[in-house]
């Protein structure tokens, strides 16, 4: 099949198989003798396995490393078993920053309006505060 009846078949760009193909997710497929890529069901099979990888949050390059394992053979469960962990850290991680910033944002909320709002100054949150010496 044509790059427009692989990305029909996988549901994405041609412009994404083009991408996958450069950055070697995707191996570049034999050509016609007028030069078009002429791609077999192995690669509707292999962009559904970079589609699953996105959707559970992994990167192109951690997608990469399945795919190389993958590619030998080789069950990669164990593999992704250590790829996902570490993602699910990364996103607590994540998770733990995004909190404190919700808390700081709404303390900042908490304490508007305030009687004592000065006029504000072009660019600058917070007034600033001289304090006698």
């Amino acid at each position: 099949m044509t790059v427009a009846g692989l990305a029909r078949r996988a549901g994405v760009t041609g412009d994404r198989i083009r991408y996958y193909e450069r950055v070697g997710l995707l191996p570049e497929p034999p050509r016609s003798g007028s030069g078009y890529r002429r791609y077999g069901e192995e690669a509707v099979d292999r962009l559904r396995f970079i589609q699953g990888a996105q959707r559970l949050g992994l990167r192109l390059r951690e997608i990469s490393e399945l795919l190389q394992i993958r590619d030998t053979g080789q069950c990669p469960c164990g593999d992704a078993a250590v790829l996902l962990r570490d993602r699910m850290e990364e996103l607590d991680q994540e998770m733990e920053r995004l909190q404190a910033l919700r808390a700081e944002l709404s303390a900042m909320v908490e304490q508007l309006p305030s009687a004592e709002c000065p006029n504000p100054e072009p660019g600058v949150w917070r007034p600033v505060v001289i304090t006698g010496g």
